[in-house]
């Protein structure tokens, strides 16, 4: 926790808003989409569809995977616990709405479903996506499908797997993949593995979230390695969040920007 608090009053001590922003990309990014205050009507989908989850108290067997699928933590857990906990804030959840919805992707990878609500979010955001959620315990993951078949969310395919396995079967012929919203594993070695594997998917206009890059830092240490990557061109960091671009034609740029 103390590190937290020192990275976050660093950050604020380097972030700026859209005033010391000159890249017209980023500029427009932050006014037009971080920076909407107007209420959309998905919002009130998206705030029931928390509410329906903080108020179910059924337990499920909770199992939590490391490298190779080897098991390092199962127990049992209520699902109205696991919403509070371990799922995206509300303010995140708007935030990922509408970042979906500015670029409007139409392939969407996301690693690490829970309860499904950020994959409401990005759902919701542009609905005509295929979206790919990727969980590796079996019991959150047929919650989630359930909760989003609730909600008649019918374009997201979820696949209950381990997440390297996942990704390194897919490395022959991958995907492309228009956004990538990380948050399965908040480690700097399973976060630089997923990066690395995943790279051969990126176009000029992929959009990749990372979450959680000053958890740790192990985190921090990962972000700037992948800052530093020479196919990413633009990065944002959000303090919750890390997003990166590789449109060739921006200069290589980093910003700090209070959400």
């Amino acid at each position: 926790m103390l590190f937290q608090i020192q990275s976050y009053l660093k950050f604020l001590w380097h972030s700026k808003n859209e005033h010391a922003v000159h890249s017209p990309f980023v500029f427009n990014l932050i006014t037009k989409c971080f920076y909407d205050k107007k209420s959309k009507p998905q919002y009130a989908v998206l705030k029931e569809y928390r509410n329906s989850l903080l108020a179910n108290k059924n337990t499920i067997e909770v199992t939590d995977f490391g490298a190779g699928s080897k098991v390092f933590k199962s127990n049992t857990r209520q699902i109205n616990k696991i919403a509070k906990t371990a799922g995206i804030s509300p303010k995140r959840a708007e935030l990922l709405f509408r970042i979906t919805n500015y670029f409007k992707p139409k392939n969407i990878l996301e690693i690490g479903t829970s309860l499904g609500l950020a994959t409401s979010a990005l759902a919701l955001g542009n609905p005509k996506a295929k979206i790919t959620t990727l969980e590796g315990c079996s019991q959150t993951a047929k919650q989630a499908q359930l909760q989003l078949q609730n909600f008649n969310i019918n374009n997201v395919e979820s696949i209950t797997t381990e997440f390297s396995s996942y990704l390194k079967t897919q490395k022959p012929k991958p995907k492309t993949h228009d956004l990538i919203y990380f948050d399965g594993n908040h480690s700097k070695s399973a976060t630089l593995d997923y990066f690395e594997l995943l790279l051969p998917t990126i176009t000029n206009d992929s959009v990749w979230i990372f979450d959680d890059i000053h958890w740790s830092p192990d985190m921090e240490e990962a972000w700037e390695i992948i800052k530093k990557n020479p196919k990413v061109t633009v990065t944002i960091d959000t303090f919750q969040w890390g997003l990166i671009f590789f449109r060739q034609e921006q200069p290589k740029e980093h910003f700090v920007i209070r959400v």
